[in-house]
């Protein structure tokens, strides 16, 4: 995430907003409170229903969009706002921060603390920019972390693992159809995993 969010008050005029958004070079800004507790979030979608025009959408309130008629007429961030603001906290991982932006269809995502305040901001640029990790440390996270970490205790040396352009390819025998099963999803959580070619082999369970 970017630490130095830039973030306005609800005071701030569409004009401020549209000036911050050119020099900043980019589509939405948090809207924050006095405590710094994020209340909501202007984006250009927002800004730009104002150039669409008040005339254009009035036809709007008997379709349940009012809201958009709202913020055409806006005059400042608390006006032009979308709220609640769509969120995610420094726990959250690359995935679920990746989801919000699919499932609400922003470009940007205010992180906030436990109190609600504004610690950061997360852009789609950001997200992607885990794949660029080394073929190499992730194939170590895999084989020091995963495979021998507390959680699988399993033996390393019992498996291959090989990662080329972040596609990993692993191959051996895990004791159960259940571990193996945990080992790939750990393997597909790993940051800057693209795929995973799974080669696994377990003891078939006795069918009597």
């Amino acid at each position: 995430m970017t630490i130095d969010a830039v973030a306005v008050a609800g005071t701030a005029s569409y004009k401020h907003l549209i000036e911050l958004m050119r020099r900043e070079r980019t589509s939405s800004v948090p809207v924050v409170d006095g405590a710094g507790h994020v209340s909501g979030v202007v984006s250009e979608a927002d800004l730009l229903l104002k150039e669409v025009g008040l005339d254009a959408l009035t036809g709007l309130r008997a379709t349940g969009r009012r809201g958009e008629l709202a913020k055409a007429a806006g005059l400042t961030a608390a006006d032009l706002m979308t709220q609640p603001a769509v969120t995610i906290v420094p726990e959250d991982s690359v995935g679920e921060a990746a989801r919000r932006m699919h499932d609400f269809r922003v470009k940007h995502l205010p992180v906030v603390g436990h109190d609600g305040e504004l610690v950061g901001i997360v852009s789609r640029i950001d997200l992607l920019s885990v794949f660029d990790r080394p073929d190499q440390d992730i194939r170590s996270e895999i084989t020091e972390k995963i495979l021998a970490g507390r959680r699988l205790g399993l033996d390393p040396k019992a498996f291959s693992v090989t990662v080329a352009s972040g596609i990993v390819t692993i191959g051996g025998r895990a004791p159960s159809e259940a571990a193996a099963v945990e080992l790939i999803d750990a393997i597909c959580q790993t940051e800057g995993v693209v795929d995973v070619r799974d080669k696994i082999i377990w003891p078939q369970a006795d069918t009597g």
